[in-house]
């Protein structure tokens, strides 16, 4: 007979789960212990917030689960960070936590029991509200059956974290030999999900409206991420030349530099990007739910369902034409959305002589003169430039929130599919240095992350991780001793001012190395030494802090309805 415990991890290893990012605490020691042995390589950050951005980043990256475990009361406090970003951005992430419960006594004054008696606190409902599905198993076989299913829901459908809760009892007991009902099944046989694909009267009729439109634009969301849809959006964008924006979280579905990119739409997006949706008789959603941000926050002139017509393809019956009325609902997975209204083309000869001169034009909205700017404080466009300058195929970037991911948004022009990744599901700040790690140890990659001052502070210790585990990202540090986009809305609110803090000597008490660039001439030369370098590298670069983002990147629409709402 072999525990719980022992057999969870042989059905994490018969599911190809290569990494546990985690923090070793309660029961969640016992799976820890059953780790000992395996090929499953265990990641231990400095905290459980760390470890959820890193099985978050995991799982949107490769495109399966990412595990991540620890204490309950940790996991479902400090570790929700994770968790939320992968409910709302579409990560497959599974979660093996507990109840920190104490057997007779979890029902005397308890201390740190999560199950939801009184005197405790109720993990199950904080996992309610944050994850796609959740289950409490009390036996040996529910243990093993719910954690096959917590794989299975995490891929199912629109993808996303879900969390299993050990029973302190029950991930210690052994297993009997004797199979009786009800049947365990194989892991493999047990998650196995299909995919989902539109009708094909729909696809017919979308690809009808794209063949015929003059101004046909595509909005691509994080969707075609989830999916993978890569060669599928390229193909249906050059089948029916069509102009291709996207969503921020689908930033780097194309290439930006490909004749057909137009840039980021939104608030705080490219304009030309948002001229060109503005402009289109026909328009493709794939994958994208139409945030406020993504729609100028409803600006009647962006967007006009009266005027255009709208194809809202989405793996959720429930998002196509949430956000405005559609024409046509693709309902299904990205890709073989896709890829039936590339099949569809061949019945037409679609063609206009608008899309790509349109593109061209909206690229430009990649640059501007401080782009090339000598000022110090260094400007923040200017930094970012530099960092377009340093990011190849073969990079991948990860952005923080606040004005820092608005900058990048705008001036980093992708060099290639799959190379951007933005904190923006629900959007916390400390998310970029987490899942630079992340991206670094489970990739060969070069990986840089971008972050304000203010979200690197919050999650700098995984500097530390990855001295640990031997891994180099660069961290650039776009520093303005501030809560700059806080500051910037109102600078009368107390709080938005930090300490200037030596980030060069905090990296080097990590182990890792630290630079501070005040000038443009040293901005080029030190981002490049430390890409090179085999050791992770914090650059600080002092921005300038009165460079106003909202007054240089809100766009003309956002600025009809009023400007900030953030």
């Amino acid at each position: 007979m072999t525990t719980v415990s022992t057999e969870i991890v042989r059905t994490l290893e018969r599911l190809d789960v290569e990494y546990l990012f985690g923090y070793p605490g309660g029961r969640a020691i016992e799976l820890l212990e059953a780790l000992a042995e395996s090929t499953i390589e265990v990641v231990r950050p400095r905290d459980e917030r760390e470890a959820s951005v890193m099985a978050e980043m995991h799982g949107r990256l490769h495109r399966k689960p990412g595990v991540l475990t620890g204490q309950g009361p940790w996991i479902g406090s400090i570790g929700a960070i994770g968790q939320l970003e992968a409910r709302l951005g579409s990560s497959p992430m599974v979660v093996l936590t507990e109840a920190s419960e104490r057997g007779e006594y979890s029902t005397l004054a308890p201390y740190q029991q999560a199950r939801g008696d009184y005197g405790g606190f109720a993990l199950p409902k904080i996992l309610d509200g944050i994850t796609k599905e959740w289950w409490f198993p009390r036996t040996a076989k529910e243990t093993l059956r719910t954690t096959q299913l917590a794989f299975k829901h995490a891929t199912a459908g629109r993808p996303g974290p879900t969390a299993v809760i050990l029973d302190g009892d029950a991930v210690t007991a052994e297993i009997p030999e004797t199979d009786e009902p009800p049947t365990l099944w194989p892991p493999e046989e047990q998650v196995r999900n299909w995919e989902s694909c539109p009708t094909g009267s729909d696809v017919e009729r979308a690809a009808e409206h794209l063949a015929t439109a003059d101004r046909p634009v595509i909005v691509a969301g994080n969707g075609v991420h989830a999916a993978g849809a890569y060669d599928e959006l390229e193909a249906v964008a050059e089948r029916y030349e069509a102009v291709v924006t996207t969503s921020y979280l689908g930033k780097s579905t194309i290439a930006e530099t490909h004749s057909l990119a137009a840039g980021v739409i939104g608030s705080f997006g490219h304009e030309g990007a948002n001229r060109a949706v503005s402009e289109a008789d026909t328009l493709l959603v794939v994958g994208c739910r139409l945030n406020p941000m993504d729609t100028n926050w409803g600006s009647e002139s962006f967007v006009r369902p009266d005027e255009q017509t709208i194809i809202h393809a989405d793996i959720d019956s429930r998002n196509a034409g949430w956000v405005y009325p559609a024409d046509v609902g693709l309902i299904g997975d990205a890709k073989r959305s896709l890829s039936a209204l590339d099949r569809a083309a061949e019945a037409y000869a679609p063609s206009n002589d608008w899309a790509r001169e349109r593109a061209r034009d909206a690229r430009e909205s990649f640059r501007v003169s401080e782009c090339k700017s000598d000022d110090e404080p260094i400007k923040p466009q200017r930094a970012v430039a530099a960092i377009d300058e340093l990011v190849d195929e073969n990079t991948l970037v990860t952005a923080d929130s606040g004005n820092n991911r608005f900058w990048l948004l705008n001036y980093l022009k992708t060099p290639a599919r799959r190379t951007y990744f933005g904190s923006g599901g629900v959007g916390g700040m400390g998310w970029a240095g987490p899942a630079a790690v992340s991206a670094a140890i489970t990739t060969d990659r070069d990986v840089v992350a971008v972050a304000g001052d203010g979200g690197f502070t919050m999650t700098m210790t995984c500097v530390e991780t990855a001295v640990e585990y031997g891994v180099a990202p660069t961290f650039v540090v776009l520093n303005d001793t501030s809560l700059g986009m806080v500051r910037q809305m109102d600078d009368s609110i107390p709080g938005v001012e930090f300490h200037d803090t030596d980030f060069v000597r905090v990296a080097e008490g990590f182990g890792a190395e630290g630079t501070c660039v005040r000038s443009p001439a040293n901005l080029d030369g030190t981002l490049a030494t430390a890409k090179a370098a085999d050791v992770p590298t914090v650059v600080d670069i002092r921005i300038d802090p009165d460079e106003e983002m909202a007054e240089k990147l809100q766009s003309s629409f956002y600025e009809s309805v009023g400007g900030l709402h953030e």
